[in-house]
């Protein structure tokens, strides 16, 4: 590299990676009546980052895909900081928010494929326990995506349906078989974002995540079940082409996406052994309506937060109750400071607990 590219890139990654980072907490703790303490809180590291852009200078061509790729990050980045801002002035204003942090998994999104030759990229794609784990960073070092690994994504554009995004970590081999995570969207979500919630955790203990978008507007909760055959379709060309453990398939998902991990995973014929829904609706029915032998040992993990406003956290406590009273094996876990958001947080927990159920 030159040496105005590599002054360039130590001042502008900081202040990127850390409006990122800053992103990921406002949708954390974003709950409607905190919003102006939760901004607060996230601080404006987006104005060092402004400041940063200014002092670009020109680089040599054969860089400029690097280039591309830091404007496209700040650019998502910038603008999901505008759009909270603006955000309480809008007739919609939580709605409005939400828009604004669908930029964040497209700054993520451009980002990670400088991962395998900018160390601070790939250090940040890590959980920050295994930042340090000389035996995981010797696997990844040198290592770039080929076409079996890295993020793929299967006729899932934005704005298309029923396509998948999949993340296979860098250092997959074939002589083992690997846990996977299907990972439902949100009403009104797609795959191709939602994949951005799991990347980091899949890479840092080694899992495959494959992250579907639903064939309607959301996932099939009323009507003809056009998702669940979907979903088979793509684990089934998945397990084709890679090594998968049989015995280690979660489907999981956030809001409408864990709704529907409870109505396509308790049929009797789903391949998946463990679920994890995650702030899902629930009704008795869907217990009344599993198959019998399907729910008896079951794992299933249940997540959820106590000031959730859109499903209230009595719908879990009920659910834990009557899926435990079915004969499932019931991991329930109620988060206090958790509003209608995904908590990263309970990734690595679930990975743990897939592999030990």
């Amino acid at each position: 590299m030159s040496d105005a590219a590599i002054d360039d890139i130590v001042a502008l990654l900081p202040p990127l990676l850390t409006s990122i980072d800053a992103l990921a907490f406002v949708q954390r703790y974003l709950n409607p009546p905190d919003y102006d303490a939760v901004l607060e809180a996230a601080g404006a590291p987006d104005a060092a980052l402004r400041e940063a852009r200014t002092q670009l200078g020109d680089w040599p061509e054969r860089l400029q895909h690097v280039r591309a790729a830091l404007d496209a990050a700040s650019d998502a980045a910038l603008g999901a900081f505008d759009g909270l801002r603006s955000a309480p002035e809008q007739p919609d204003g939580i709605r409005a928010a939400y828009r604004a942090l669908r930029l964040a998994p497209r700054a993520q999104e451009a980002l990670y494929p400088l991962a395998a030759n900018l160390p601070p990229v790939s250090q940040f794609f890590l959980d920050p326990s295994v930042r340090s784990d000389d035996a995981l960073q010797a696997r990844l070092d040198g290592v770039k995506a080929g076409d079996e690994t890295g993020v793929m994504h299967v006729d899932n554009e934005p704005g298309s349906r029923g396509g998948f995004s999949m993340y296979v970590p860098e250092y997959y081999t074939a002589d083992r078989a690997w846990p996977l995570v299907m990972a439902l969207h949100g009403g009104s979500g797609n795959g191709r974002a939602f994949l951005w919630s799991w990347l980091r955790d899949a890479r840092s203990f080694g899992a495959i995540v494959i992250s579907p978008t639903a064939t309607g507007g959301t996932w099939a909760l009323m009507g003809d079940d056009t998702d669940t055959p979907n979903l088979a379709r793509i684990l089934s060309a998945v397990r084709d082409r890679w090594n998968i453990d049989a015995n280690r398939l979660l489907l999981t998902g956030m809001s409408d996406g864990g709704t529907f991990s409870y109505v396509s995973g308790l049929e009797s014929d789903s391949p998946f052994t463990h679920l994890a829904p995650v702030s899902a609706s629930f009704h008795p029915f869907l217990v009344e309506a599993a198959d019998e032998q399907r729910l008896h040992g079951l794992p299933i993990h249940v997540t959820h937060g106590a000031l959730d406003w859109m499903f209230p956290v009595q719908l879990a406590r009920q659910a834990e109750q009557a899926l435990a009273a079915g004969g499932a094996r019931v991991t329930y876990r109620e988060i206090d400071d958790l509003s209608h958001t995904y908590p990263r947080e309970i990734n690595a927990p679930l990975l743990k607990w897939l592999a030990e159920r």
